[in-house]
Order: C-alpha cells, then structure tokens, then sequence
C-alpha cells in the first residue's frame, strides 16, 4: 500500500497529560479517521494521483444526484457529510470503498494540521489586530476608537490593505509541526501538543510527514 498522506477527523477538545519528567504539557485531542475511500484519481485520467475521501456518514436521502452517482459506483449505501482529496504517490494499492484508519499510517513526530477558526464576527480594531486602546478618562473620546487611517494630501485615500475593523475568524488556518504527544489507533484518537484551530467537533485534516 502506497504512503497515506492525510485523514480528516474532528476536534474533540484540549486537556493536559504529564510527560516522563513530570512537565504538563498541554494537549488536543483529535479524532483521526476512520476515512472511507470514495474515488481514485489517476494520472492517465485526470493528469495527478490522488484519493478522494469521505468523513462523517451521511444518509443517501441527504445527497445530491452527482453525490449519489459517485457513493453508488464505490458500492456503499451511505453518503458523506465531508469529502476531500489527498495526493498520493500511487492508487494501485487502494480500492473504492475500502476504510482508511490510524492503523494504515506511518505516524513521524509531526503533523500539519488544517481547520478552520471559530468566527467572532464583525470584530473592532482592539480584539481584531490588538490596537492599544485610548485613555480611559472622562475628557477622552478615543477609546477604542480606530484612530488615523490615512493621508489628507496624498495619496488622499486609505492604502490598500490596512488594518481595519471587520469580519473576525471563519477562515482556513493551518498548525504545521504539531508535535505528537500520544497515538491509540484502537480508539481513532489522536493527541497533539498545543492549541489546533476550530471549535469542539469541528472537521479538521491532519497531513501526515
């Protein structure tokens, strides 16, 4: 079987575990797989190798025709809430339909990790980009306040790309080197050291080294 290069899981919270010197080290621990591969990418077909994997079961009444079209084929009876791609080196040793889990990965010491950040919405310029607040006494009126954004004379208008108040998280975030602290691959978890963007049971793909 060809090298695993990624799984999707979810986020199942944060906690601590001591390590053989007796230093807490904070931990999140995720739930990594089990993936069930849906569709073979190959070179001679569509120019790359690459599978393409689903995540948390979903029932056929939940899917569009083209999702449905493509589940049918691999021979399963059930959809998937998410579905991604990972590249690999070689599809021959794969089959649509088979269950992907930590057990078929060769784990290093670290992963890259990719989710998505809790969304704070529309936020000012203090919690966004942490701006240093105004005076606090009675007489000012510049508390938090955005304060100079441009020029007067020239360019006479706010440069492109300054930061502003506006839509806070919601966005795509990658954690590369997240060190792995433990692995139990009988119970699909995963523990790695440090915070990883997302909320509780939020989708994360972790992307093996």
């Amino acid at each position: 079987m060809a090298k695993i290069t990624g799984l999707m899981g979810r986020k199942i919270g944060m906690t601590q575990v001591f390590a053989e010197n007796g230093n807490r080290v904070p931990v999140t621990v995720l739930e990594v797989g089990p993936c069930t591969v849906i569709q073979k990418k190959t070179e001679a077909k569509e120019g790359y190798n690459a599978l393409q994997l689903g995540y948390n079961r979903k029932p056929l009444s939940r899917l569009n025709m083209p999702e449905r079209g493509i589940v049918e084929k691999a021979g399963l009876d059930h959809g998937f809430r998410y579905i991604r791609e990972i590249k690999v080196d070689d599809t021959e040793g794969f089959q649509e339909g088979q269950v992907l889990s930590l057990k078929d990965v060769e784990l290093g010491l670290l992963v890259d990790i990719v989710g998505t950040t809790k969304g704070r919405g529309f936020a000012g310029t203090v919690k966004r980009h942490g701006f240093s607040r105004g005076p606090m006494g009675h007489g000012s009126k510049h508390h938090r306040a955005v304060g100079s954004a441009g020029m007067s004379a020239y360019p006479g208008k706010v440069i492109k790309g300054k930061k502003m108040p506006g839509r806070m998280g919601g966005k795509r975030h990658t954690i590369k080197n997240s060190l792995i602290i433990d692995v139990r691959p009988d119970e699909n978890l995963l523990l790695v050291k440090g915070a990883v963007p997302g909320a509780v049971n939020q989708m994360v793909m972790v992307h093996f080294r």
